[in-house]
């Protein structure tokens, strides 16, 4: 299982970010080249996710069509949350965001990203090879629209 730590500086306050992290919407801008969809396969497809909420991605990713159904299964406001896999491309996967707060308008935000690759002695290999890189570079770039949205007037679109 390889697993990836993320910190992002955010200069917003802390429930800001956490609510941006789990807007489908922002999502969908984070990763509009993928042509990333939200579908509706008997769970969320817009909003602020919950405890307890399903959503199910489709995108392409390495030139294959793909869908992945996570599940938000920890989630302490406005300092937690943890999405799991729960069908998908890889044997498990499993994200916590954590946000601490520096100041009254700056957050930390932390990504502890784990997943295993589906075939278990090669899929190893193409973790470190491949994977950890790839997603690293997912993370990076939701990271990076997450911060772009709380620390402009675009947060308002997405947070009523």
């Amino acid at each position: 299982m390889a697993t990836l730590v993320t910190l992002t500086s955010i200069h917003a306050p802390i429930q800001r970010c956490f609510d941006l992290a789990r807007s489908v919407e922002v999502h969908l801008k984070g990763n509009v080249h993928f042509g990333e969809q939200v579908l509706a396969a008997g769970g969320v497809t817009s909003g602020l996710l919950v405890l307890g909420e399903q959503v199910t991605w489709r995108a392409r990713h390495f030139c294959v069509r793909q869908r992945l159904t996570s599940q938000i299964t920890a989630f302490e406001s406005p300092h937690y949350f943890q999405d799991t896999m729960l069908r998908g491309a890889f044997h498990s996967m499993q994200h916590d965001h954590y946000f601490r707060s520096i100041s009254a308008e700056e957050t930390e935000m932390k990504d502890v990203f784990r997943f295993a690759a589906p075939v278990p002695v090669l899929g190893r290999v193409v973790e470190w090879l491949v994977l950890k890189r790839y997603m690293r570079k997912l993370l990076d770039e939701r990271n990076a629209v997450v911060k772009e949205v709380a620390e402009s007037e675009e947060w308002r679109r997405y947070l009523a």
